[in-house]
């Protein structure tokens, strides 16, 4: 089945570029959006520790956590994740039995006002925007690929479009997960004024980042297609971001052409599994790093999570403190987008520091020529380069069960002459000099993240 998607996904992206669909024609802003997001972006959302009901006091709580303690640091988006359309929704898992929907009259969904009392009288998520952007922040919101099902039982019309919703969807690859959408008929009448309305009601709101998800895995080629034409022409700088993952490699090209940032596993929990498998997947996609469009790999489920979650209880993360530096130097050196998942009020000490250090950040943030240099079995070293004083970055891990692992790595295999400095940038401490050499010492499941200062050979 997989091998089935691959070769459908190819075919259909080589079928578009050979009937001239390129591109540039499908965005009327050419490559603009890449400049909405040079940077990986940083943020907030609601998913790990509120699933599908998070509250607007929640938000807001959140919010104003970030604008006092994280701006300062790069921390700046807050993102409302998935059904805050719905009245009655609930943990582990969702409400599909008698969910309460919000809508209006041309079946865009609206917020709870049950839940976001700010939405009332039309307003949506605009007033709950301003409140972000008064502090300095950008907000964004979760939607599912597709056209609500809802809307058809309905019999609501498209905005824009003399087209019903029932005219221009299937049920043929409704998500499995969540039946709240029918799939989109790309190219019919009213397909993509559908996507238009959309996107102009999220620029009205004022929303800055759009997180679409079952968009790929499997792979939507047409509809990333339309939603990529229905931002541009929306008349608001909107970051997109396309879910859940694995995307495939296959479709790289395609992606850093539509999208700022795209999923590259599944759903990631505070789990030590899935981290590991992690590095298998960003060594995959390292090489599609680039200035405006981001190879995802997930969120930072850190903190106190699963408050009202999909999957867990109330709790500190599971991840033991060894594993969060892990998890935190790999998205750092592989230049992930950053979205921490957990309850930021309640943060304690640990976790806060984190999210602040400056030096890490930096890494995420501005570092180049990010890749894996070697693996020897559960043994990984990255490397990356500071684009202002050329030192190299050197991220190195222990994954395996073995504890206080020696892991030696020499200066030739950087570029470097024998003679290098060495800073931990977790302890923002210089160590000194060494010689040919470098040999950190870590704990099963650890990790370094170290700036090597020396003169590169000839």
């Amino acid at each position: 089945m997989e091998i089935k998607k691959f070769f459908y996904c190819l075919f259909a992206y080589i079928l578009i570029c050979c009937s001239g669909f390129t591109t540039s024609t499908a965005r009327a802003g050419g490559k603009s959006f890449l400049q909405w997001a040079e940077t990986p972006p940083m943020g907030w959302n609601s998913w790990d520790c509120y699933g599908p009901t998070v509250t607007e006091k929640e938000v807001r709580a959140n919010a104003d956590y970030m604008a006092t303690n994280l701006k300062k640091y790069g921390w700046e988006y807050i993102i409302v994740d998935i059904r805050w359309y719905v009245d009655n929704d609930k943990a582990h898992g969702y409400n599909q039995k008698n969910p309460v929907y919000n809508m209006d009259q041309y079946g865009r969904f609206m917020p709870s006002i049950k839940r976001f009392p700010s939405a009332a009288d039309g307003k949506g998520f605009r007033t709950l925007a301003d409140y972000m952007h008064s502090k300095g922040l950008k907000f964004g919101i979760h939607v599912m690929r597709g056209v609500p099902a809802e809307g058809i039982r309905r019999n609501l019309p498209v905005l824009g479009s003399r087209k019903m919703l029932r005219d221009i969807c299937t049920p043929e690859g409704q998500c499995q997960w969540l039946r709240d959408m029918y799939s989109v008929l790309p190219g019919s009448e009213g397909s993509q004024e559908y996507y238009n309305s959309i996107f102009k009601l999220y620029a009205f709101w004022g929303v800055d980042y759009v997180k679409v998800d079952d968009l790929s895995s499997p792979y939507h080629l047409q509809e990333i297609d339309m939603i990529r034409k229905a931002i541009d022409n929306c008349g608001r700088k909107i970051v997109l971001s396309t879910s859940p993952g694995p995307a495939p490699i296959a479709m790289a090209e395609h992606l850093k052409e539509h999208a700022n940032l795209w999923r590259i596993c599944d759903d990631f929990w505070d789990d030590w599994q899935p981290l590991k498998k992690n590095f298998d997947y960003c060594n995959e996609w390292s090489a599609h790093i680039g200035s405006g469009h981001w190879p995802d790999a997930d969120m930072l489920p850190l903190g106190r999570i699963g408050i009202r979650a999909e999957r867990g209880d109330d709790r500190m993360s599971k991840f033991t403190r060894d594993e969060q530096y892990t998890l935190m130097t790999l998205c750092s050196i592989f230049r992930s987008p950053l979205m921490f998942g957990g309850d930021l009020p309640s943060n304690d000490g640990f976790t806060l520091s984190l999210l602040t250090n400056d030096e890490v950040l930096y890494v995420n943030q501005h570092s180049i020529n990010n890749k894996q240099l070697y693996r020897n079995g559960d043994i990984i070293v990255w490397t990356a380069n500071d684009p202002k004083s050329k030192d190299t970055y050197l991220a190195v891990f222990n994954a395996s069960e073995q504890d206080n692992v020696k892991i030696p790595v020499s200066f030739d295999q950087l570029g470097l002459k024998k003679s290098c400095s060495v800073r931990d940038l977790w302890a923002k401490k210089d160590l000194g000099s060494y010689t040919n050499e470098f040999e950190p010492t870590l704990p099963k499941h650890g990790a370094g993240l170290y700036k090597i200062h020396g003169k590169k050979k000839k």
